[in-house]
């Protein structure tokens, strides 16, 4: 079975260089929730050379400014977990008090009915200068 984050992105590719990817998962009660996906097919952070683990957490970084500074939310949450899916790749969250899950996971059980904002075309070309600047 092939690896999922292995093949083509279903996703919308906000940017990407010869190292990984940041995908918008447009997930509906988190509009802005995004993923940077490794490109190789590796398994852990420590099975990555230091100065690439610096490297893909300057992605990560540079995706939470950009959200944080577009849409200041109450909260940004990362996570790693490849659980189902053993490739590394790191999720990016956006949280608001007014999110169906808040203050839990977003995996978890809802708490309320979500009051998600989608994304109008000027944040999404906003949030995708944001993060080509932070990583030029």
């Amino acid at each position: 079975m092939r690896c999922a984050l292995c093949a083509p992105t279903p996703h919308q590719v906000l940017w990407q260089d010869d190292f990984c990817r940041v995908v918008l998962l447009n997930d509906q009660d988190y509009p802005a929730y995004c993923r940077v996906e490794l490109l190789a097919h590796v398994k852990e952070m420590t099975d990555l050379p230091v100065a690439s683990r610096a490297r893909l957490m300057h992605v990560v970084f540079a995706v939470e400014s950009a959200l944080r500074q577009l849409l200041d939310p109450d909260k940004i949450n990362l996570a790693s977990l490849g659980n189902k899916t053993p490739h590394m790749h790191w999720h990016v969250i956006p949280r608001f008090e007014a999110d169906k899950h808040y203050p839990n996971s977003h995996w978890g059980e809802a708490l309320r009915a979500g009051a998600p904002k989608a994304l109008g075309l000027d944040e999404m070309e906003a949030l995708i200068e944001k993060i080509a600047s932070a990583l030029a």
